[in-house]
């Protein structure tokens, strides 16, 4: 294994900044799954939500967040991009994760320009997977694997309980206590994740974490071709 990942980065304001969301990255259009869950009856409460978003953390939360940590050590953003592509077997999932990454790339290169995040934007016109650019643009922040790795998480979990809100008039002190148990489980993946970039950066990209959530995969393209929808995925 890989050294210990958890040396914490110099600049905690700016993984808040990263993390925040009123920045400009374009989550707030999206449920992560959550309107149709709702719309099919799976979730119903604050209990629902948060198995839902327990399942999200360790299935494509995990996948996402080594990812975005691969990247913010420093690996090919375009061979992460990638191996990105080939976890994300839904096509309605893969086209939203480019049109957040467009999004997040425009925010990041007018907050942190770098010449890494002009690069990916040239060889990804149409946009790079947002968890690979969420660590491009970590790595611009001065953050590190693990910076990243929780700000992924994060937006796994925030997203689908902001949503839930609007969704089920959900009260918003029980989506946020959901949200704040689960942060143990959040630094657990996290770690999880960081660790296994830093093997993947040794060892090669196909030894990434690639852990899958197929009920997502298709309810995602039932989402996609709904006349009616609040949120974009």
């Amino acid at each position: 294994m890989a050294d210990s990942p958890d040396q914490l980065s110099p600049s905690r304001s700016a993984l808040l900044v990263l993390a925040d969301g009123r920045f400009p990255a374009g989550g707030h259009a999206h449920s992560g799954g959550v309107e149709q869950a709702v719309t099919a009856g799976r979730i119903r409460d604050a209990q629902d939500l948060a198995g839902f978003c327990l399942g999200r953390l360790n299935t494509t939360g995990l996948t996402s967040a080594a990812l975005a940590a691969t990247a913010a050590l420093g690996a090919d953003p375009a061979e992460v991009d990638e191996a990105a592509d080939a976890r994300t077997p839904s096509p309605a999932l893969r086209s939203a994760a480019r049109r957040l990454g467009r999004q997040l790339m425009r925010a990041a290169r007018a907050t942190w320009p770098c010449p890494e995040l002009d690069a990916l934007a040239a060889v990804r016109p149409r946009g790079a997977h947002q968890p690979v650019v969420l660590g491009v643009t970590a790595r611009a922040a001065g953050l590190g694997p693990l910076d990243a790795a929780h700000c992924v998480l994060y937006e796994a979990v925030s997203g689908p309980a902001t949503a839930a809100v609007r969704l089920l008039s959900l009260d918003p002190f029980e989506a946020s206590a959901v949200l704040a148990r689960l942060t143990p489980e959040l630094d657990r993946v996290a770690a999880r994740a960081a660790v296994a970039a830093l093997d993947a950066l040794r060892d090669g990209l196909q030894g990434l974490p690639a852990a899958s959530a197929p009920m997502l995969d298709i309810t995602a393209e039932a989402h996609a071709v709904r006349p009616v929808r609040l949120f974009a995925s």
